[in-house]
């Protein structure tokens, strides 16, 4: 498999990956369960899950699905309670899912401009509280997926930008207030990358594209999953025990200036 390695950072170890239906969130959860790590693997998704689990077996990990659906912040809880119950320990949140939505900004509905920020912000900050007691008791970490649509402005897509710009200073403030305890907060920022999120995206008939292109074509190649959970995988491990508060661009150099 793409994302399988023949390293062992997480046996033992426990982590719940939303998301895990697909794209990063599946490639994170399988890098992790091919490291020896238990995960419990989070998505609204349940066919998706179930495909997740079925290529678990391939590698040496232990992938438990849950179905379930972020938007909540009692479900937050409840997931993080269930992965605590189920593996007796939780050493890694990876905050995974989001959604996007494009469109002039006049025209964005207030439901759209709601699930957005429930995708891709609340379910990160609830998720976090829940997690943070038990992963100060493991030395654990948070590693947030962000985008290069949090640095950076694009057309078309200003609340997905502003959602993915809250991830960024929620990873940064997280690292402050437990600056001086023994748990890391990071956050991976990738540019374009080969998953579905764009599926069923459709922008605006008199879209310019020459602004959309600004942000949203590397000059190199996009990035596939499987590279984008190699480096969740080693900010996760005692490798990255240094790195906390960072903000990882993997954008094929798209916000290098």
């Amino acid at each position: 498999m793409a994302n399988e390695s023949t390293q062992q950072r997480f046996t033992d170890r426990a982590a719940v990956v939303t998301g895990a239906a697909s794209g990063i969130g599946r490639a994170v959860a399988l890098r992790l369960a091919s490291e020896g790590a238990r995960v419990f693997a989070v998505d609204i998704n349940a066919d998706g899950l179930a495909e997740t689990a079925a290529q678990a077996k391939e590698v040496s990990g232990q992938i438990v699905p849950r179905v379930a659906d972020l938007r909540s912040h009692d479900e937050c809880f409840a997931v993080v309670q269930e992965a605590v119950a189920e593996f007796g320990r939780l050493d890694v949140l990876g905050n995974v899912a989001g959604v996007l939505r494009v469109g002039h900004v006049t025209e964005q509905s207030e439901a759209t401009y709601r699930h957005l920020f429930a995708v891709n912000t609340d379910a990160y900050f609830f998720l976090a509280q829940a997690a943070i007691p038990h992963l100060l008791e493991t030395r654990g970490n948070i590693v947030n997926i962000a985008s290069n649509s949090g640095l950076m402005g694009g057309a078309y897509t200003v609340a997905y930008c502003m959602t993915k710009g809250a991830v960024v200073q929620l990873t940064k403030a997280l690292a402050m207030e437990f600056m001086k305890r023994k748990i890391r907060i990071n956050a991976i920022a990738p540019g374009s990358t080969a998953t579905n999120i764009m599926q069923g995206v459709e922008f605006p008939e008199d879209a310019e594209w020459d602004l959309i292109m600004r942000y949203s074509t590397p000059h190199r190649r996009p990035a596939t999953p499987a590279q984008i959970a190699g480096l969740f995988a080693f900010v996760a491990s005692d490798e990255g025990l240094n790195v906390h508060g960072a903000i990882l661009s993997s954008d094929a150099g798209m916000t290098a200036g």
